[in-house]
C-alpha cells in the first residue's frame, strides 16, 4: 500500500479517507459502490459519524477491495495492563492450536480427564476470561489431545473430543474479541475436525456455529446460508436442553447475518425462532451453552437493533426488557449488552451523556473485553470528535485513555 497510509488515525472514518484516496475514488464513487450516501461517508471521514455497524464496514471493505482489518485496524496495545495483558497470552494459544494434532499431541503427560473437563468449565465461567484463557487454555488443549489420542476407552475418547470443541470455542471467541481473526478461524477449523470424528448432530452444530462466526466478511450471504443449513440440520435432533440451546444460538447467528445484509424479514424470522426456542429451556444463561436463554435473546435484540442503526428511546425500550441480574453471571455478555446500548445512545445528541454512563458501566463489568473492543473505541473516538472544542467529561477522557484513543 501507499507510504502515506496512516494507521494511528483516531477513527475508522479517518482510515477510510486514506484508503479511499489510495484507491483514487471520490466520495460519490465510493458511496455508490458501497450503497451508502455521500453525506454519511463525508461525516464518517470527518469523525462526525461512527462506522461501527458490521454492514457498513463490510460494504466499504468490499468496495475498497481491502480486508475489514485494513479498515478497522488491527489489535492496538496501550500501556494499560488491563487492556494489553490478554494479548501477551495469544502466542501460547496460537502454539497450542497449531502444534497439537489428534494423532500427535504436543504433551506427554496429562491430568485425569474429569479434572480437565472441570477446568474447562471454570475457564468458561471465569470472571476475567480473557486472561484466564491465555494462562490455562494452551496446556488444557494439549492434555485433551493426549486423552483423545490415547484414551482409556471409547467413552473417555468421546468426552475428550467433546471438551476439545468447548476449548476451541473459547479460543475462537477470545481471539476474535482481541482482533486475531486468523487465529479465531484456525480454532473454528480445529473444532470442525473434531466434530467430524464425533459424528453427532450437536457436536456438528457447535462446530458449524464457530464457522459461521469466523467466515470472511465478503461472504455474508454464504455465511447466512451456512447458519440456516446448520440450524435446519440440527432441528430434528434438538430435543433436550443442550440441543435447544445450540439450535437457539444458530438461530441468533442467522438473525444477525440476515441483519448485516439488510434482509430484515429473514432476520425477524430467525429471531422469532430463537424466542420460541428460549421458552423450551431454563432462563439460566450462566449455565446454558452459549448463554442461550430468554434473557440472552433480549440481549441479542439490543445487539441487532444497534446493528440496524437504532438509537435513543428505541434502544432504551429494548434494554428495559433485559434483566441484568439474570445475565450478570456471563460478564462478557453483560458487558456487550451495556456497550451496545451505549453505542446506540451515542448516535443521538440528546442521549449522548447517557451513552457515556452505559459505556463506563460496560467497562466496569468486563474491563479486558471493553478496552479491547473496536466498536467501543470507534464510538468513543467519535464522541470526542463531536464534542471537540466543548467541555469533554473527565470520565470520557479516562475511558479514551484506557482504550488507547487519543484525547
Amino acid at each position: 500500500m501507499a507510504d502515506d497510509l496512516t494507521w494511528d488515525a483516531n477513527t475508522i472514518g479517518a482510515r477510510l479517507r486514506v484508503l479511499r484516496k489510495w484507491r483514487r475514488l471520490t466520495l460519490t464513487e465510493l458511496a455508490g459502490l458501497a450503497d451508502l450516501s455521500p453525506s454519511f461517508l463525508s461525516m464518517a471521514e470527518r469523525g462526525q459519524r461512527a462506522l461501527d455497524r458490521r454492514s457498513h464496514i463490510s460494504a466499504l471493505a468490499n468496495a475498497l477491495r481491502v480486508s475489514e482489518k485494513d479498515l478497522v485496524g488491527g489489535p492496538h496495545l496501550t500501556a494499560d495492563p488491563v487492556q494489553s495483558a490478554p494479548h501477551a497470552t495469544i502466542p501460547a494459544v496460537r502454539a497450542a492450536l497449531m502444534a497439537n494434532t489428534l494423532t500427535a499431541p504436543a504433551v506427554d503427560r496429562a491430568r485425569p480427564l474429569d479434572e480437565l473437563v472441570a477446568e474447562m468449565g471454570k475457564i468458561d465461567r471465569s470472571e476475567y476470561k480473557h486472561l484466564t484463557v491465555g494462562e490455562k487454555l494452551p496446556q488444557l488443549i494439549g492434555e485433551l489431545h493426549l486423552h483423545a489420542a490415547d484414551p482409556a476407552d471409547e467413552r473417555a475418547q468421546r468426552l475428550a473430543l467433546r471438551t476439545l470443541i468447548e476449548a476451541f470455542q473459547t479460543a475462537t471467541f477470545t481471539s476474535k474479541d482481541l482482533g486475531y481473526d486468523d487465529l479465531a478461524s484456525v480454532a473454528a477449523m480445529r473444532a470442525a475436525e473434531v466434530a467430524r470424528l464425533l459424528d453427532d448432530p450437536i457436536s456438528t452444530a457447535k462446530a458449524a456455529s464457530l464457522r459461521v462466526h469466523t467466515m470472511p466478511v465478503n461472504t455474508r450471504h454464504l455465511t447466512l446460508a451456512a447458519a440456516e443449513e446448520a440450524a435446519n440440520a440440527l432441528e430434528p435432533h434438538a430435543t433436550g436442553d443442550l440441543g435447544v440451546q445450540v439450535l437457539g444460538m444458530l438461530a441468533l447467528a442467522a438473525s444477525m447475518q440476515a441483519t448485516v445484509i439488510y434482509d430484515y424479514g429473514k432476520a425477524e424470522h430467525w429471531m422469532d425462532q430463537a424466542t420460541e426456542l428460549a421458552r423450551r429451556t431454563p432462563d439460566t444463561p450462566g449455565a446454558n451453552w452459549g448463554a442461550f436463554s430468554a434473557s440472552n435473546v433480549g440481549v441479542w435484540k439490543v445487539s441487532l437493533a444497534t446493528e440496524r442503526g437504532e438509537s435513543g428511546g428505541t434502544l432504551l425500550e429494548l434494554a428495559d426488557g433485559v434483566d441484568e441480574e439474570v445475565i450478570a453471571p456471563r460478564r462478557g455478555r453483560h458487558a456487550s449488552f451495556l456497550a451496545d446500548v451505549g453505542r446506540g445512545l451515542a448516535r443521538d445528541k440528546k442521549t449522548r451523556r447517557q451513552a457515556e454512563r452505559w459505556l463506563l458501566r460496560a467497562e466496569q463489568v468486563a474491563p479486558h473485553k471493553i478496552r479491547n473492543s473496536g466498536p467501543v473505541a470507534e464510538t468513543v473516538a467519535v464522541m470526542l470528535q463531536q464534542t471537540y472544542g466543548a467541555a469533554v467529561g473527565r470520565e470520557l477522557r479516562g475511558l479514551a485513555a484506557r482504550i488507547g484513543v487519543p484525547h
